[in-house]
């Protein structure tokens, strides 16, 4: 299993990451509508912290496909699905039609925060930036 280790953080980071990256693509095409579903929640500010959730999505998911700063994004990304979860998916207040589907993208979202969680404990793997910015800083070049 150690020869699949590399490998295998890769394509989880990539995956766990690829929900956020298309999720801050769509925010991006449409930032209006976005704010406008955060402001009938109750987000104040919306068409200005559209901008970060933007940012943190698209951003954030890019970073961790690359590998970079990686618990940091990992934690960053745990907060925010928290913070998705229970107020755009709080199944347990929805009406009893939208209590099915709300329960389901409430689950969705603790499982996607059980992946960060894990990202933030063991780390990126050898094959991301982190690793390789660790080696360089722990191996200058002398010239």
């Amino acid at each position: 299993m150690n020869a699949l280790t590399n490998p295998l953080a890769l394509a989880g980071r990539i995956l766990l990451a690829l929900i956020f990256v298309q999720g801050g693509i769509n925010k991006l095409y449409a930032p209006g509508a976005t704010a406008a579903e955060m402001a009938s929640h109750g987000i104040p500010l919306a068409s200005i912290l559209v901008w970060g959730a933007i940012a943190l999505e698209l951003g954030g998911g890019l970073m961790m496909m690359a590998g970079l700063l990686t618990r940091w994004v990992a934690l960053a990304l745990f907060f925010y699905t928290l913070a998705l979860a229970l107020i755009f998916h709080a199944y347990w207040a929805a009406p009893a039609a939208a209590a099915r589907v709300q329960h389901a993208a409430f689950f969705g979202h603790v499982s996607m925060m059980g992946g960060m969680l894990c990202v933030a404990a063991f780390g990126a793997g050898a094959w991301s930036l982190d690793a390789l910015l660790s080696r360089q800083v722990r191996s200058p070049v002398f010239a």
